[in-house]
């Protein structure tokens, strides 16, 4: 199934408080986002390997994993924005000083107001915003064997054009290695992780020929691939 590009972005609660998670959710989607809740800082890093999330709401105190360790451990696959969560005002310096990637923090007790406001912010800022105001720059057809990107033809061979498929139907998600050669590769042939290593190297040469200033194909390291948010049209 292909993903709503139509959607609001998605903001990814770690609260382990019932009330004040139930409470961020709540006025996070009375403005229009889609929220998404965990209670535990250890299944964090999981979640946001598979799926997508264009920003974090990160408690610092959690069971299973504080957010300190959380944070760190995010930036080294993603650079999704961070708003930290503190009841520890002594933790401030802390938060800043040891440079863990952060984009922002709030002090408990806070307004879920002030917190729609720093999304907004912060989301406004990076640069990321809902897909249904970006126009479908890649379009793929299949049945034709054609891509093209802002109406520029892609010259691209049939196992390329299928991994472009696979990755841009679901901007964020990591797919391993493994799990793109069973998708791109359905007749048991022998073929190694390499073998998508090289088709993704061509596959970025060719689209960033055409917008140099676009990042398309981001490396997870030592995981996979992730398609960003590029907006795609499929047939």
């Amino acid at each position: 199934m292909t993903e709503d590009t139509t959607a609001a972005p998605i903001i990814l609660v770690v609260e382990d408080e019932p009330k004040l998670g139930q409470l961020l959710v709540d006025y996070l989607e009375a403005a229009d986002y889609r929220t998404h809740w965990l209670t535990r800082g250890d299944g964090v890093i999981d979640y946001l390997q598979s799926e997508r999330a264009d920003l974090v709401l990160l408690d610092l105190m959690l069971p299973g994993r504080d957010g300190l360790s959380v944070c760190r451990d995010l930036r080294r696959f993603s650079d999704v924005p961070v708003i930290m969560i503190t009841a520890k005002t002594e933790e401030i310096d802390r938060l800043l000083g040891l440079e863990i990637g952060a984009d922002d923090y709030i002090c408990k007790p806070y307004s879920p107001r002030e917190v729609v406001a720093r999304v907004k912010a912060i989301l406004r800022r990076s640069g990321s915003r809902a897909p249904a105001e970006q126009a479908a720059a890649l379009h793929i057809d299949e049945s034709r064997f054609q891509a093209s990107y802002r109406g520029v033809p892609l010259d691209l061979t049939p196992a390329e054009l299928r991994l472009l498929k696979i990755l841009s139907s679901a901007p964020g998600k990591v797919f391993s290695r493994e799990a793109l050669l069973n998708q791109l590769y359905d007749d048991y042939r022998v073929v190694t992780d390499r073998t998508i290593d090289s088709h993704i190297k061509n596959l970025r040469r060719k689209l960033e020929s055409l917008a140099e200033e676009e990042a398309f194909i981001r490396a997870v390291y030592d995981v996979g691939y992730r398609w960003e948010s590029t907006p795609c049209e499929l047939k």
